[in-house]
């Protein structure tokens, strides 16, 4: 080995080891901003969960993590313990809102999801108490498009990263190398993995819960289930509500729903499709098979009745 070659790599090696330094020091400094927006909210037994400073005066977790609805209070990043109250909660989208007072801390700097590809690097985050934050580092797994928890909640946009989410870290954020923060992690929408709630599925669930506390879903009060017949696909309706929309609009048990507003529904997935969003009080046209003969009836979407809460182990 000559002399200019033994120059050269430890030229190679020092190089390296500045971009490793600089890339840890970059990671820091994106904790440190995400993480003065945190707070940990107290409202379970125990351990705290975290929640974030999405807008000023709000504060947004997982509702999983919330176990009593009054007497609430979060942790500032500054020690200080304020009072908070629910706003509204959804368990669809594993999502609650607080308010909190305008003014007691940064709020985040919020980021685009789409941008995010397997391999980046990301960081979760928590704030358990009056100490500084937490962190775990990993990266992105896997990305998509639109999709359904089983819980029911509609997520505009599937992401996945290898984090793991340690007690005290529901409810917190997951963040890019920049600091700026993607979205919500949430242990409970697919276990074991780390799934995030993304920016754009938060910011929606905001703005409901903040005007009326809770996330309205449409309904029609009927059961079905997927059925093949004359090499056609639909669902056959096996119960009915009384009072619901299908009993008020004349479906029956035995029909077979093969199309709503002329679009073809094969999967029950596809009709809570239909039923999401803006759907309450929309009229739509079912096509169904009712003996052998196709016929149509107008429906009035309803709004799902609420129901009891039932407690999550998140």
């Amino acid at each position: 080995m000559t002399e200019n070659t033994t120059f050269i790599k430890v030229i190679i090696v020092t190089n390296s080891l500045s971009s490793i330094a600089a890339l840890s020091n970059q990671l820091a400094d994106a904790v440190a901003s995400a993480g003065a927006t945190l707070v940990a909210v107290h409202a379970r037994p125990r351990l705290p969960s975290t929640g974030v400073h999405w807008k000023d005066g709000v504060v947004v977790t997982t509702e999983g993590t919330i176990k009593q609805e009054e007497d609430i209070t979060v942790t500032l990043p500054d020690g200080r313990r304020i009072p908070a109250t629910l706003a509204g909660r959804d368990r669809g989208t594993d999502l609650a809102v607080l308010r909190i007072p305008t003014g007691s801390l940064a709020v985040a700097d919020l980021g685009d999801p789409a941008a995010l590809r397997p391999g980046n690097l990301v960081l979760a985050l928590a704030r358990l108490d009056e100490g500084g934050p937490r962190a775990a580092f990993g990266a992105v797994s896997a990305t998509g498009g639109r999709w359904r928890s089983w819980k029911g909640g509609e997520i505009e946009r599937w992401l996945q990263s290898d984090l793991t989410i340690y007690p005290g870290f529901g409810g917190g954020p997951l963040v890019d190398s920049t600091g700026r923060i993607q979205g919500v992690n949430s242990g409970a929408l697919s276990r074991p993995f780390a799934t995030t709630i993304p920016v754009e599925t938060v910011n929606r669930v905001v703005t409901q819960l903040l005007e009326r506390g809770y996330i309205a879903r449409g309904w029609i009060g009927a059961a079905m289930q997927p059925v093949q017949f004359d090499k056609r696909a639909g669902l056959l309706v096996v119960s009915i509500e009384p009072d619901a929309p299908a009993a008020k609009a004349g479906l029956l048990l035995g029909d077979v729903l093969v199309a709503i507003d002329g679009e073809s529904i094969e999967s029950f997935d596809q009709l809570l499709d239909v039923l999401s969003g803006d759907a309450v009080g929309r009229r739509v046209r079912l096509d169904v098979v009712r003996a052998g003969d196709q016929r149509a009836i107008e429906l009035v979407i309803g709004e799902r009745p609420r129901r009891p809460r039932r407690r999550s182990r998140d």
